[in-house]
C-alpha cells in the first residue's frame, strides 16, 4: 500500500485537555476513532495509520488564545460515510450544546452540492463533516 503523502498525525495544543477530550472524544468514536494512548497531558486518538493528539497547553502559553483567521489552521475536514452521518452527527453536536456554524445555510454552507456540517471545538477551532458527492 503507498503511503507517501497521506497524513499520518496531527497534534492539537489545546486549552483545556479535559473539555477537548469530552468532544473530541464524543466525535471522533462517531468517526470510527479509537482511543489509544491517555496520559495527564494529552491524549490520542486512532482510525487505521492515522491519528490525532491532543496536548494540555502549558499555562504560560494559554494567551493569545486561538483564532482560525490569524496565522495557522483554518479548519479541520473529515469524509463523511453518507448525508445520514452528516445528519446524526448534527443532531449529537446541538444535543451536547456544541456550536454548529452557518446554520441559515446547513447543510449546504459549502455549496448546493456541498452537503456538510461546521462546527466548533472547546478552543474554537472549525472542524467539518462532509459527505460523499455522490450521495
Amino acid at each position: 500500500m503507498a503511503r507517501a503523502g497521506l497524513l499520518h498525525h496531527v497534534e492539537i495544543y489545546v486549552s483545556s485537555l479535559e473539555s477537548s477530550k469530552r468532544f473530541w472524544g464524543g466525535f471522533l468514536a462517531r468517526l470510527g476513532y479509537e482511543a489509544t494512548q491517555q496520559w495527564p497531558q494529552g491524549a490520542t486518538y486512532k482510525l487505521g495509520e492515522t491519528y490525532i493528539t491532543f496536548v494540555q497547553t502549558e499555562a504560560a502559553f494559554l494567551e493569545p488564545t486561538y483564532h482560525r483567521k490569524r496565522v495557522g489552521l483554518n479548519h479541520l475536514a473529515f469524509h463523511a460515510e453518507s448525508r445520514a452521518q452528516v445528519d446524526s452527527m448534527t443532531e449529537w453536536l446541538r444535543s451536547e450544546g456544541h456550536h454548529v456554524l452557518y446554520n441559515d445555510r446547513h447543510p449546504f454552507a459549502g455549496g448546493e452540492n456541498y452537503y456538510a456540517v461546521f462546527f466548533e471545538d472547546p478552543d474554537r477551532i472549525k472542524v467539518e463533516l462532509v459527505a460523499p458527492f455522490n450521495d
